[in-house]
């Protein structure tokens, strides 16, 4: 499988891209801007555009979005507990003194348990809410890879003082959906460096005990 990560907008956001080597079908998953390194890394690896994932509503994820959709098509996708911040992106973005355009409309709300296609590779949606209502991680097991968007960084976790954040859900989130999963996990996470899921068992300070 193709997965190219890149860091991308003001923020730092983790756009990763995943794609099909045989029939060149991809996900862009957290386009937080620069779109023109994102179309870049497609023409790079001849990549067709199926779906455009959002792992939560946080402005800085999909600042890229309508440039992408515009460009190349594919579904934009959201978990519809993050409905209400997908609607007031701008208003989000007035929160940080940035001027936001409102994204184009979703194509389509995900659900736990459903499994994304992008031509052979396959991903299965994770519901983890407390960052935000409508969190989701994608996790491809074949590949051992979990996309984790602002669920669980290295050392750390998201926050949970935002806009319908909860700090009780984030935990069981993280206990009960990624830390089941196989500690030789590659974590790709919303921002920062990569790390496994066997490291933040053992040394995330916000796991411990």
């Amino acid at each position: 499988m193709i997965v190219e990560t890149l860091v991308v907008g003001p923020l730092g956001c983790n756009c990763t891209i995943l794609g099909c080597p045989d029939t060149r079908e991809a996900v862009v998953v957290d386009p937080g801007g620069d779109e023109d390194a994102i179309l870049e890394l497609l023409d790079e690896h001849r990549l067709t555009l199926k779906a455009i994932l959002h792992t939560h509503a946080h402005f800085d994820h999909l600042l890229a979005t309508g440039a992408l959709k515009t460009a190349r098509g594919g579904e934009i996708l959201l978990h519809e507990g993050d409905r209400p911040l997908y609607d007031n992106v701008p208003m989000q973005g007035q929160f940080f003194r940035m001027a936001v355009s409102a994204p184009p409309p979703v194509d389509r709300y995900v659900r736990d348990g459903e499994r994304l296609h992008w031509g052979h590779g396959q991903g299965d949606i994770l519901h983890t809410p407390g960052h935000t209502p409508g969190s989701v991680c994608l996790h491809v097991g074949s590949e051992k890879l979990v996309l984790t968007g602002d669920t669980l960084f290295a050392g750390g976790i998201g926050r949970t003082d935002l806009w319908g954040g909860s700090f009780p859900e984030i935990m069981t989130s993280i206990h009960t959906r990624l830390l089941t999963l196989d500690d030789r996990t590659t974590v790709i996470p919303g921002h920062g460096p990569a790390t496994t899921i066997g490291d933040e068992r053992e040394a995330n300070p916000f796991l411990q005990g």
